[in-house]
């Protein structure tokens, strides 16, 4: 597919891309991960050669490559330089196709989270809206996004001083100063805005914000003087404006943690372990449900990058039930 180049009907105008072909045979070897294999791959084609072709990945060793690796592999095209990277259709893949649901839903996110690369767009496109519906005659004021819209500016600033106690603050006062336009164009939009909020540089990553200071486990909406109460679920984008996001019911796939983690043994042990099983057992486009007794003395921190892992194992997402650890966490972050 080609993004939006073709959204209204126009071809895509480019010349017939030569195919580099990648065998692969045989199978991985005991004590030789997917992850192994992912970066052997890399390595082997940047040291090729294919900037602006497409990769074909053929051969006997496809019968054991499971759909999530032959994804990770596909998607490291840019890191390896290709325009693209490819699998032939097989049993693996037919397998997984019967395996997904039929059943589409119309699914509707609590709220909206984004990062500055696409939020300021976006809300510069809400301004421009508001500004054809004044000029058609109506009231601007009835443009606003209909679900709660968080963005977190953090992909901006950058490090001009460094090693210093005051290194941090000066940092985000030269980015104030360099894109202060940008800055008041969203402080103009906070106020003018239902539903949106911003937050400034220097904060943190969005994941990171979310965590410990925007998600609240459980929203209530009052409806016709009924309340309702529904889970924090979030999307980026798409759901801004109140429209559905249509999607396939998942496949949910359960993870049992049981016990505790050795003496020794560390969080990134875990979470590397966690990523490797979840990829030999094949997870794309499924959620992973976290859960066992193991969750007791697993703390908040490392739940959060397990589930932010979930890219990596090749899942839509990867989750864990609240709980009394998660209730203490939002007590100590202020959101009681």
């Amino acid at each position: 597919i080609e993004a939006e180049a073709a959204m209204l009907g126009q071809p895509v105008s480019m010349l017939i891309p030569e195919v580099i072909g990648f065998k692969l045979t045989g199978k991985l070897r005991e004590g030789i991960t997917a992850t192994d294999l992912v970066l052997t791959v890399t390595q082997m084609l940047r040291q090729k050669g294919v900037v602006g072709k497409f990769v074909e990945f053929y051969g006997d060793g496809l019968a054991s490559l499971p759909l999530a690796d032959r994804a990770t592999i596909a998607n490291m095209a840019p890191e390896y330089g290709a325009t693209c990277g490819f699998f032939p259709v097989d049993d693996i893949t037919i397998d997984y196709l019967h395996k997904t649901s039929e059943q589409e839903i119309q699914y509707r996110p609590a709220r909206v989270l984004m990062q500055d690369f696409t939020g300021v767009p976006a809300v510069v496109d809400l301004a421009a809206m508001r500004a054809a519906m004044q000029k058609a005659g109506g009231d601007p004021e009835k443009i606003n996004p209909l679900s709660p819209v968080d963005l977190v500016i953090d992909h901006s600033v950058m490090v001009d001083f460094f090693a210093t106690e005051q290194a941090f603050s000066e940092n985000v006062e030269i980015e104030m100063q360099r894109n202060g336009e940008r800055y008041q164009f969203l402080r103009w939009g906070q106020s003018a805005f239902d539903n949106f909020r911003v937050v400034p540089p220097g904060t943190g990553i969005c994941h990171q914000v979310n965590l410990e200071y925007l998600a609240q486990t459980v929203w209530t909406n009052n409806d016709d003087g009924f309340e309702y109460a529904f889970p924090d679920t979030l999307v980026a984008e798409a759901a801004m404006l109140g429209q559905p996001v249509s999607m396939l019911i998942p496949e949910v796939i359960g993870f049992k943690l049981t016990g505790k983690l050795r003496e020794g043994i560390t969080a990134t042990d875990l979470v590397l372990t966690v990523t490797q099983m979840l990829r030999q057992k094949g997870v794309v486009g499924k959620f992973v449900e976290f859960y066992g007794d193991g969750l007791a003395s697993l703390p908040l921190a490392d739940r959060a990058t397990i589930a932010n892992m979930a890219p990596e194992y090749g899942a839509t997402c990867g989750f864990f039930p609240v709980d009394d650890i998660t209730i203490d966490y939002l007590r100590l972050t202020g959101r009681d």
